[in-house]
C-alpha cells in the first residue's frame, strides 16, 4: 500500500511541475533542449557504458536485444533528433481556428500542452530521449515507465536529462522515471485526475494490456504487421531495394516488412527479388507456389512452407512470409484481414493500381513504390517520434509535436449575455 501512496505523489509532484512549463518561452525550451542534445553526445561514454549492463542481462539472439543496444552512432543520432526537435516551431497556442459571431463574441481555438503524459515502453531506451525532448518542447511534462530490461540505460538517460533541467531552473518532475515494476505500470494506468494521457510503446501484449486496463485515455500504437504488394506492373529492380530495404534495414523495429504478397504472374521473378534477402539470412515461409518458384535458387535452410499462422505475425527477426495472389482485389483482402493498420507498401508501375491502393488500404501510413521503413518521425521531418498510433481518434501515424497538444476554446467579449 505505502509504494502505491509513494507513487501518488510522485504523481502529483509532477501534475504541479507541469505547470512551470506553461510559462517558459519556447526559446527557454528549446535552449533545454540544444543542451540535452550536447550532453547526450559529451556523455557517450557513460551512456554506453550502463546500456552494457543492460546488454549482458539479455540473449543477443533475441529481438529486442537491437532495440536495446546503443551505440556511439546511434546516440549522435539521437542528438540530431533532439536538436531538429527544438529548431522546429513551437506547437503551442496557434489560432487553429477563429470568427466573430454577430453578436461580437470573438471565438478561437489554440492549440495547448495535455499536461501530463504517461509513456510505458518496453527495451527501448532511445524512447526517454525522444518522449522528453517532445514533451518539453510541447509544453508537456511526462512520465516514463521503462522495462526492466532498459533499467540502467533509462536510469543513465534521466540522470542526465536532470543535470539539464537543473542547469536551467526547470523542476527535475518534468521528466520522471517511475521504478520498472509491474506495481508502477498499474498505478500509472490509474492515475486520474493527475495523469492525462497514455501512450504504450512495445508489443502487442503490452499494448493490449495497457488498452484494456488503463482508466485513463490512452493512444495506441499498434504492432506492425507490414505487407509489400508487389504488383503486375512492378518494377524489378525498384521491387528489389525496396523489399530488401523494408525487410532488413532494421529487423527489430515496427515499420519492418513481415508479408511480401507477389502477383502470380510475376513468380518468375521472385528468385531475383528475393536474392538480396538471402544474402542477409532471412528465413522466408513460403506458400505453395512462391515455394516451388524459389527452390533451387534460394537457401534450402532458409526456405520453408509457410502455415496460416505466418500471415498474421510480427516477426521483428529475419523472417518473412510470402503469399501467391492472382489479382490486385485479393492482395487488398489479404491485407484486409491481417493487416495492423500501420504501414502498407505496393510496388506497381500502373497508376490506377497504385490510386486504389491508396484508396483502399486501410492503414496509418500508405506507400506506392518506397519501402515501410520510412515510418519514422524523424524520415518524415518531426524531429522524433512519440510512437506510430494506429488508431483514428485524435492522432494517426507518426507522432510529433503537433500530435501531442490538444485545444481549447478561448472566448471573448464585452458584457454580451445569451438570452
Amino acid at each position: 500500500m505505502k509504494m502505491n501512496e509513494d507513487l501518488q505523489t510522485i504523481f502529483q509532484k509532477v501534475k504541479e511541475a507541469s505547470c512551470s512549463l506553461l510559462s517558459l518561452s519556447d526559446q527557454i525550451l528549446s535552449r533545454v533542449l540544444s543542451d540535452m542534445a550536447e550532453e547526450a553526445v559529451r556523455q557517450t561514454s557513460y551512456l554506453l557504458a550502463e546500456n552494457e549492463k543492460d546488454l549482458a542481462r539479455m540473449d543477443p539472439a533475441n529481438p529486442k536485444y537491437d532495440r536495446l543496444k546503443l551505440t556511439a552512432e546511434r546516440i549522435a543520432a539521437i542528438a540530431d533528433g533532439i536538436r531538429q526537435v527544438a529548431s522546429l516551431p513551437s506547437p503551442l497556442n496557434k489560432v487553429l481556428r477563429g470568427y466573430i459571431l454577430p453578436n461580437g463574441l470573438k471565438i478561437e481555438r489554440i492549440s495547448v500542452p495535455f499536461g501530463v503524459i504517461g509513456i510505458i515502453y518496453e527495451a527501448r531506451p532511445n524512447v526517454s530521449f525522444d518522449v522528453a525532448a517532445l514533451c518539453l518542447k510541447s509544453g508537456n511534462a511526462c512520465i516514463l515507465k521503462g522495462g526492466s530490461d532498459a533499467d540502467c540505460s533509462n536510469r543513465a538517460i534521466l540522470h542526465l536529462i536532470h543535470e539539464v533541467l537543473q542547469r536551467h531552473s526547470l523542476p527535475e518532475e518534468v521528466v520522471t522515471l517511475l521504478p520498472a515494476t509491474h506495481e508502477a505500470a498499474a498505478a500509472l494506468l490509474h492515475a486520474e485526475g493527475l495523469v492525462d494521457l497514455i501512450i504504450p510503446r512495445g508489443s502487442s501484449n503490452l499494448i493490449r494490456f495497457v488498452r484494456e486496463n488503463a482508466t485513463i485515455p490512452v493512444i495506441e500504437t499498434g504492432a506492425g504487421i507490414c505487407h509489400t504488394y508487389f504488383d503486375e506492373y512492378g518494377d524489378l529492380n525498384k521491387g528489389r531495394d525496396i523489399i530488401c530495404n523494408a525487410k532488413t534495414r532494421r529487423v527489430s523495429v515496427c515499420n519492418a516488412l513481415d508479408c511480401l504478397l507477389l502477383h502470380a504472374s510475376r513468380l518468375a521473378d521472385l528468385p531475383a527479388l528475393c536474392a538480396p534477402l538471402a544474402e542477409k539470412r532471412v528465413t522466408l515461409y513460403a506458400d505453395a507456389p512462391a515455394y516451388a518458384a524459389l527452390q533451387g535458387s534460394y537457401p534450402e535452410e532458409l526456405l520453408q512452407h509457410s502455415t496460416p499462422e505466418h500471415y498474421g505475425t510480427e516477426f521483428l527477426d529475419y523472417k518473412m512470409a510470402i503469399r501467391t495472389v492472382a489479382t490486385i482485389d485479393e492482395a487488398l483482402q489479404q491485407i484486409r484481414r491481417y493487416s495492423s493498420h500501420h504501414s502498407e507498401c505496393i510496388i506497381t508501375g500502373c497508376k490506377a493500381h497504385a490510386d486504389r491502393f491508396t484508396r483502399e488500404v486501410d492503414a496509418a501510413c500508405v506507400y506506392v513504390n518506397v519501402p515501410t521503413s520510412f515510418t519514422d518521425g524523424n524520415e518524415f521531418g518531426l524531429g522524433a517520434e512519440i510512437g506510430i498510433s494506429t488508431q483514428k481518434l485524435h492522432a494517426r501515424g507518426p507522432m510529433a509535436l503537433e500530435e501531442i497538444t490538444t485545444y481549447k476554446w478561448i472566448i471573448e467579449g464585452d458584457g454580451q449575455i445569451r438570452k
